[in-house]
């Protein structure tokens, strides 16, 4: 399989990768053929890329950190707890635990993690799919990080709850078409406390996971909101899921940031380390991300065009490159280059 922008597709491409509604329902399944009427239906969605089948990378897989039904329910869960929010109820705080021990037993029981699948994420599943992620991402690092399993599934439920403030705002402020006037902006800031506030009332919830949602936008500097905290007032936890917060909002459709690529994300974490966020947590975060995923096409110094067809695992920025003589993938001479050992070779730019 490789990636593909949805404005690259053609009659008759075949999905390679499930996309899922926001709350975790399938709307187009892995193997199905597209036709101009899905076409258009991914476009409308707000899909801007997606994974294909090609013959000529058969043998390239494209795994998600954690299995669509894991990730299903993820969403399924998230969208309950947001319903029963909005209509005053009591969410499930059980099923919702039980929800994400699932996948953070999946993380811990994988050996070597490398986030290295982007997101198809549609509009309607912007808030859903982005707290899913940013709970997958806190987990990868907290487990680089060493905690111990009860602190990860605090960080985890505090996580995929980071945003739930938002759902006591007004859902134009999320949706506009310019940028938001001072008014707007303060009034977004309030989610921190709005979250909190809801999320310490709730016995069955750790209160750490309510001063995640409460911290998730301090920063180190003292520059971040609600409270201005500086490095050593903010709990690490809630440091962990500003760092996969902000990765996940630069890396994908429809969230307040223009979308950038993964390896332009990580040089700008890179750049905030030590400022923003602290310095060793950022270093073991990038560790853990394929700055060119599996599946992109990309051009190479050498003027050749090709797809990432796997990663090292100890230099996530030098991956395994298949080129082929002709450009958009010539069906003459194939030869991949190990970027490890190619030293001189490197990733000119990536292609849309």
């Amino acid at each position: 399989m490789r990636q593909v922008s949805v404005n690259s597709l053609t009659m008759g491409d075949i999905l390679a990768k499930t996309i899922f509604s926001s709350s975790g329902r399938i709307l187009l399944g892995k193997g199905v053929k597209l036709t101009p009427l899905y076409i258009a239906k991914l476009r409308d969605m707000g899909i801007s890329i997606l994974y294909i089948e090609d013959e000529r990378f058969n043998d390239v897989i494209v795994e998600d950190v954690i299995s669509e039904e894991h990730r299903r329910d993820a969403l399924d869960i998230l969208e309950k707890s947001t319903r029963y929010i909005r209509l005053g109820k009591d969410i499930e705080c059980f099923e919702l635990k039980k929800v994400i021990n699932n996948i953070v037993a999946e993380i811990l029981f994988k050996k070597d993690i490398l986030v290295n699948m982007m997101d198809m994420r549609s509009k309607d599943n912007q808030m859903f799919a982005h707290s899913v992620n940013v709970c997958v991402l806190s987990t990868v690092l907290g487990k680089a990080l060493y905690l111990d399993q009860e602190k990860l599934e605090n960080l985890a439920v505090g996580a995929i709850l980071h945003d739930i403030g938002k759902v006591q705002l007004d859902s134009k402020l999320f949706n506009l078409d310019s940028e938001m006037t001072i008014e707007q902006a303060e009034l977004f800031k309030t989610h921190t406390t709005l979250g909190f506030e809801d999320l310490k009332k709730r016995k069955d919830l750790n209160l750490i996971i309510a001063h995640i949602a409460f911290q998730h936008h301090e920063y180190m500097n003292g520059t971040g909101y609600p409270r201005h905290l500086n490095e050593g007032e903010i709990h690490p936890l809630a440091q962990i899921v500003a760092i996969a917060d902000f990765y996940d909002k630069f890396t994908s459709d429809h969230s307040t940031e223009q979308r950038i690529m993964p390896h332009e994300a990580c040089e700008i974490l890179m750049g905030l380390a030590g400022t923003l966020y602290p310095l060793e947590m950022v270093r073991q975060f990038l560790k853990n991300i394929a700055a060119y995923p599996t599946g992109i096409s990309v051009r190479l110094n050498t003027g050749e065009i090709g797809v990432v067809v796997d990663q090292n695992l100890s230099m996530p920025t030098r991956p395994i490159i298949r080129v082929f003589d002709e450009s958009e993938f010539g069906q003459n001479d194939v030869k991949e280059y190990d970027m490890v050992e190619k030293r001189t070779i490197f990733i000119e730019k990536v292609l849309g």
